[in-house]
């Protein structure tokens, strides 16, 4: 019954907002699409309130190694995983020094385990011997560290230590698209036209919610077009599923009733926690 209620309190509000959008009559200034950008983060913002990184951490050094780890796989598998990563190899001295072998055993589910292992090994050298073993908050040292790129740094520097940044990674990417908010494919093109239509202060989050919706909603075979929040707003409206019902159906995570990605969520997350690896 609780379940039921959470549903229907997180799902309820889309639907309801859900609309056939208006076409444009005539093609839309710059102006205009960003009215209609800052109006649809607002929308998200009433949408994902609890809105959050999804992966599990407590210090930056476990934001680095989930973010690293999270390439090509899923923040569920990642969470899945680094319990016992990290019970293994709490701090960069310890990882550092770690048997290349076991270490890819632990983190075989992620895939791609053997990169993974030398870039987490070699960024655990980098921050043992050049930063005194703790996890540089700036951008310019954090892509020097094997692995780490402008997305993995952004999600650190904007989690770990509230420093502002947009990460753009496959469904941020795919929604600014889609919303018509650039045509961009390269990742740092598409970062820097995105970050000139936010202030600053708004990167992080506006990061959050749209993966969020990306990820529960606007999906990128099948959007849930009929149970989407921004839909009159959106210019590409109707790429996906318009019957509110059978739309309602493709709703992930805790907009469908199933388990988030986390196995330790925020305490205002409304869905349920996900299960620890071997639990379902």
């Amino acid at each position: 019954m609780a379940e039921s209620k959470v549903r229907k309190a997180a799902v309820e509000p889309a639907v309801k907002a859900a609309a056939k959008p208006k076409k444009p009559k005539k093609p839309e200034s710059h102006l205009a699409m960003v009215r209609r950008a800052r109006k649809i983060n607002r929308v998200l913002a009433e949408t994902y309130p609890y809105a959050h990184p999804e992966l599990d951490f407590e210090t930056p050094f476990e934001l680095l190694v989930a973010t690293v780890l999270s390439a090509q796989t899923t923040d569920l598998r990642v969470n899945q995983t680094t319990p016992a990563l990290f019970a293994k190899y709490p701090t960069p001295e310890d990882m550092a020094m770690a048997v290349p072998e076991e270490m890819e055993e632990i983190i075989r589910p992620t895939g791609f385990f053997r990169a993974k292992t030398k870039s987490l090994i070699g960024l655990s050298v980098a921050l043992r011997d050049r930063f005194g073993g703790e996890v540089p908050g700036r951008l310019a040292d954090l892509v020097t560290l094997p692995g780490v790129g402008r997305k993995t740094a952004n999600v650190v520097l904007g989690n770990a230590f509230g420093v502002p940044g947009i990460t753009v990674d496959t469904h941020f990417g795919r929604l600014v698209r889609r919303w018509k908010w650039t045509e961009q494919e390269d990742p740092e093109k598409v970062e820097a036209e995105i970050a000139a239509i936010f202030p600053k202060s708004e990167w992080t989050m506006l990061s959050h919610r749209v993966v969020f919706h990306g990820r529960r909603i606007c999906h990128a075979r099948k959007p849930a077009c009929g149970a989407c929040p921004v839909a009159p707003l959106c210019p590409s409206y109707g790429e996906g599923e318009t019957d509110p019902e059978k739309a309602r159906k493709l709703l992930k995570y805790e907009m469908g009733g199933r388990p988030g990605q986390r196995l330790s969520p925020p305490a205002d997350y409304p869905g349920r926690p996900a299960p620890a690896l071997g639990e379902g």
